[in-house]
């Protein structure tokens, strides 16, 4: 059994992240990266989902909806961002996408003129 919750895939994700990111640059905006992971997604015969709608209620009304980036081999979301670094803000969007969901693991990657950045994010 690996050290991290579902180490193996996060493996390929992370992988993937850098992939895309050598291959891309920097410079683009987060949508050109979400095409790049589709591709790479597919190439790899990796099962996951884009752009997941997620609805919010309140006493069975519908109140608000968000979208989630990625949800992979439904175990992990992944949530992108292009950013200098990791903001509070994000990382507590990315928490509540994970317990609105039940989901125990999100990655939120970021993309900068540095490189790529990960950050685990356990519910």
């Amino acid at each position: 059994m690996g050290e991290y919750l579902y180490e193996d895939l996060t493996e390929k994700i992370i992988g993937i992240s850098y992939k895309v990111y050598n291959e891309i640059g920097f410079g683009y905006r987060e949508i050109i990266y979400k095409r790049g992971y589709i591709e790479e997604f597919n190439d790899q015969g990796i099962n996951f989902i884009a752009e997941f709608p997620v609805r919010i209620y309140y006493k069975d009304r519908l109140i608000g909806k968000y979208y989630l980036d990625f949800i992979i081999d439904d175990k992990v979301v992944v949530e992108l961002k292009i950013a200098n670094d990791f903001y509070t803000k994000d990382i507590k969007q990315l928490l509540s996408y994970l317990k609105a969901n039940k989901y125990r693991l999100g990655l939120l990657i970021i993309f900068n003129k540095d490189g790529v950045k990960i950050k685990r994010i356990i519910n």
